[in-house]
This record gives structure tokens, C-alpha cells and sequence, in this order.
């Protein structure tokens, strides 16, 4: 049976009308000012609807017009539209905005899709919004709600949004263009969610094939505790101190053992042209890299089996960037940071350097953790407590326990961080980081450094953290979490 997009876009018009408005409609509801409406569909970008609203009314307060906005420093920029997602970025595209739109175009917002698309920070996505909300152009905007419906429905079979655009240029009338994203997102967001979709309560629901969803559970208690154990999610963090080595010890053995959702490696030690083949394509896994730029040192890498929504390396800060400290994933429900830490370095030499980058850390925490629930991972370089390495007293002063990384550690926690680990075993002893001398590990001599910490709200969804410190071939050894 042939899907009737047209009955069924129909529909979802009336349907979603009593749904929350997208944030970019509801902007072009209060104004026809195609700056104010470029600048909020900038600023909505990997960003939930009432931040980017609260952000555009600071943001147009003191900027309503191009030539107020090239009155603004980056640093004023990034107060006002914090904290939505890349505020950094976004403050230096607005910046960069008023002149760009002078040289170019005689101060105006142009109106035609290869003009916007070179403004600052402007993708195809955003240019076609702004041509079909602000000048009633005929544009079709896909987003990933777009995208995503549009596959469900078998409609398209496309694999990116811009090929999902072009197939519903062929398709669709063009007079019905402009309506189809803000039907979509609307409905995506209150009823075609990305993560158990409300298929029970859907009314298009006798034509969708659910092409690749997953249905929230309705069936009695039994059914639902197993549906919840299929949704569980496995995630495994390990600083293999040199993924090369690491290889020749049994890595793939190891990793192909646990089977895990996710898997974040630290200090890899490798460029990805360096990898063995092995390396170079494991199966079942998308594979992301962030060396250092400086060979056989840090760098980050993270193996996935669900291809991430966005993937963003760095914390957009040269100096950390490039050591390759950070990667993070963005998934329907949740972002993923796999971070390998500094260390502090004898005689804390690179402390300083250390606690910026922490502080850097924290804010892109806090950041991600406002949109949606956050799981951070990696080798954080520091012993929070006591009871987290063997001999305490004799190592208050040295990198890795000193009163300065310690304190950092205390801000996690009183920013309502959760140490998962900590959440189910108070227990003393447990480890995860040995000294190659003296025997250490055989002793059981440790620290532990590594960890999984989650956001506040999603403390309920951890549902076990471990630690494997029977697993070798580092001198660390892995840790995991269950997420669900």
C-alpha cells in the first residue's frame, strides 16, 4: 500500500496544533524581521526549545537589529545565548554576522538558499527555514525529525537529510514545503519521539509501517521488565595506555568479551593511519578518533554500535584540542563524553594547565546535561577520596591527589554529578589504575582514576557500574556501566 503523505500530513496540521509550537515558529509568530528569525534558527541548532527562547529574548533585548549586534564583543555574546549548545561557536558566527552581511549584501538578510548558506555558521538546514518562515519562500526543511519520520513512514529510503530533501522536492507539491517541518518537529517531539515512540496514542498510526521503531511498552508488567532489560545499554571505558600495545596483549579478545554498547579508549597513543587493520574496521562498531596532534602521545577513541546523531571533538579550545582529550556523542537520549584527562605532572608543574582544562570540562558538562541526560567516561587523573588509593597520606601532596584536583572532584559532586561506581559499592580497596613498579598490581597498590559519572536526573537510569580489574594488558583496567 502506497503511504498518502498527503491525507496524513493533513492530518497531523489539526493533530499538532494542540502540541508545543516549535521555538523558530513560534519567534516568526511575534515578528517578520528576517534578522531576529535567522539569529533564532542559528541559536536553536542541538539546543532544546524554551533554552533557545530564553537565550533569543536576552540575545534581542540588547541586539534586536544587525547594527546592534556588531556592537557586542564575543564575550558579551556568549553571556547572553548561554547556555545553548556551543554557545562559543554560535557567539563568534554572530560576531562575525554584521560584517559578513555589509560587505555582502548591503547590511539585508539575503533571500536565496546559496547566499544564506555562506553567512556564518549558517547550514543548508537552517538557510531553508529562514527562507520559508521569514520571506514565505517555497523550502523544504529537514531536520533529523524530518529525516527520521520521513524513513519511518517509508516515504524516503535515505541515509542524510539533504537526500531525504531533495527526494520530497520530487514528491511533494510545492506548495505544502514550508508546513512540512514545523508538522514534523512538532509531532516528532510530542508523539514520533527518537526513543519509544508513542505508537499507542499515534493517529496515523493504521498507515505507519514503523519502519526500524521501537514502540513505547504498554503490555502488562512482565512484558515491560523485559522490554526495559533490552533497552539496557553497556558501556565499557579503558585507558589502554597505547592502543598498539594493547593489541598485542588481547584487546580485541577483551573487548569482544564484553560485548558493549559502547566502548571509550583512552590514551591511545596512535594516529588512525597507525592502526593495525584489525583496528581499522571492527565489526559491528562505528569507529571515532581524536589522536593528538604530537605522535605516540594521549589521544581519545570511542566504538560504538549506534551511529551517533552528532560527533564533536574537542572541548573548542586549541590547547586541549590538540592533545585529543575529548571526544563527544550525541544520541537520541543522551551524550556520551569519553575524556582522558591531564595529569598534573611531578611537582604539579602542569597544574594550572590542568585545572583550565577541567574547568573547561565542567562547563561543557553543564552545558549538555541542560538538553538531555549526560554520561561522561575516561581517565580523570585524579583519587577523589581516601578510600580511593592505597596509600593516602604519603600521596596528599603529588599529582593525582593533590588538594587541587581533589577540589574539582568536590565540584562534580556538589553540581549534582553522580560517581556511578560510588552509587552501588562503598567498598575500600577497588582500583583501577597500578603502578608498573614494584610489583603494585600483584599487591594491589592502586588508584582509582577512572570513572563513569552521570547527571542528576539521570541517576535512575544506572542501573550497575564495575570495575574489571581482573582484566590486564594496561596498566589500568576497564570500568563499566548499564544504562538504561
Amino acid at each position: 500500500m502506497t503511504f498518502p503523505l498527503q491525507d496524513v500530513l493533513a492530518l497531523l496540521k489539526k493533530e499538532v496544533q494542540e502540541y508545543q509550537v516549535p521555538v523558530v515558529d513560534l519567534i516568526a509568530a511575534q515578528t517578520s524581521d528576517p534578522f531576529k528569525i535567522l539569529v533564532a534558527t542559528l541559536l536553536s541548532a542541538r539546543t532544546k526549545d524554551e533554552v533557545t527562547a530564553a537565550a533569543s529574548r536576552r540575545l534581542f533585548a540588547r541586539a534586536g537589529t544587525v547594527e546592534e549586534l556588531a556592537r557586542l564583543t564575543v564575550e558579551e555574546l556568549e553571556q547572553l545565548i548561554y547556555p545553548v549548545g556551543f554557545y562559543r561557536n554560535k557567539a563568534r558566527f554572530l560576531k562575525q554576522l554584521p560584517m559578513v552581511l555589509q560587505e555582502r549584501f548591503f547590511g539585508a538578510i539575503p533571500q536565496d538558499i546559496d547566499a544564506l548558506v555562506s553567512l556564518p555558521g549558517v547550514g543548508r538546514k537552517t538557510a531553508n527555514l529562514v527562507l520559508a518562515v521569514a520571506f514565505g519562500k517555497a523550502a523544504i526543511c529537514v531536520d533529523t525529525h524530518v529525516h527520521r519520520i520521513m524513513n519511518i513512514w517509508g516515504v524516503v529510503k535515505t541515509a542524510t537529510p539533504l537526500q531525504t530533501e531533495m527526494a520530497l522536492r520530487r514528491i511533494l507539491p510545492e506548495q505544502s514545503w514550508a508546513e512540512v517541518n514545523s508538522i514534523l518537529v512538532a509531532f516528532g517531539q510530542g508523539t514520533c519521539t527518537p526513543v519509544r515512540p508513542h505508537c499507542d496514542r499515534c493517529v496515523v498510526t493504521s498507515w505507519c509501517p514503523r519502519m526500524g521503531v521501537t514502540p513505547r511498552a504498554v503490555q502488562a508488567a512482565g512484558k515491560r521488565m523485559a522490554l526495559r532489560r533490552m533497552e539496557e545499554k553497556k558501556f565499557v571505558s579503558w585507558n589502554v595506555n597505547g592502543i598498539r600495545a594493547a593489541m598485542q596483549k588481547g584487546l580485541l579478545e577483551v573487548l569482544r568479551g564484553f560485548d558493549a554498547d559502547i566502548v571509550a579508549l583512552q590514551e591511545i597513543k596512535a594516529q588512525p593511519e597507525q592502526l593495525p587493520a584489525p583496528l581499522q574496521h571492527i565489526d559491528g562498531y562505528h569507529a571515532f578518533w581524536n589522536p593528538a596532534q604530537k605522535k605516540g602521545y594521549a589521544g581519545t577513541a570511542v566504538l560504538s554500535k549506534r551511529a551517533p546523531l552528532q560527533v564533536w571533538h574537542g572541548l573548542d579550545e586549541p590547547r586541549f584540542d590538540e592533545e585529543g582529550r575529548v571526544l563527544t556523542l550525541e544520541f537520541a537520549d543522551f551524550y556520551f563524553i569519553n575524556v582522558y584527562t591531564p595529569n598534573a605532572q611531578p611537582e604539579l608543574r602542569r597544574l594550572a594547565f590542568k585545572q583550565d582544562f577541567n574547568q573547561a570540562l565542567l562547563a561543557h558538562m553543564d552545558r549538555l546535561a541542560r538538553v538531555k541526560s549526560l554520561v561522561l567516561c575516561g581517565d580523570l587523573n585524579v583519587a577523589h577520596k581516601e578510600i580511593d588509593l592505597a596509600n593516602p597520606k604519603d600521596n596528599i601532596r603529588n599529582p593525582g591527589f593533590s588538594p587541587q584536583e581533589r577540589a574539582w572532584m568536590d565540584r562534580i559532586v556538589e553540581a549534582g554529578y553522580i560517581d556511578t561506581f560510588r552509587k552501588f559499592d562503598a567498598s575500600p580497596a577497588r582500583y583501577t589504575w597500578w603502578s608498573y613498579r614494584f610489583n603494585a598490581r600483584a599487591k594491589n597498590i592502586g588508584w582509582r582514576i577512572d570513572y563513569f559519572i552521570v547527571d542528576r536526573a539521570s541517576g535512575d537510569r544506572v542501573v550497575e557500574a564495575a570495575i574489571h580489574d581482573e582484566i590486564t594488558g594496561s596498566d589500568h583496567c576497564p570500568v563499566s556501566m548499564v544504562f538504561r
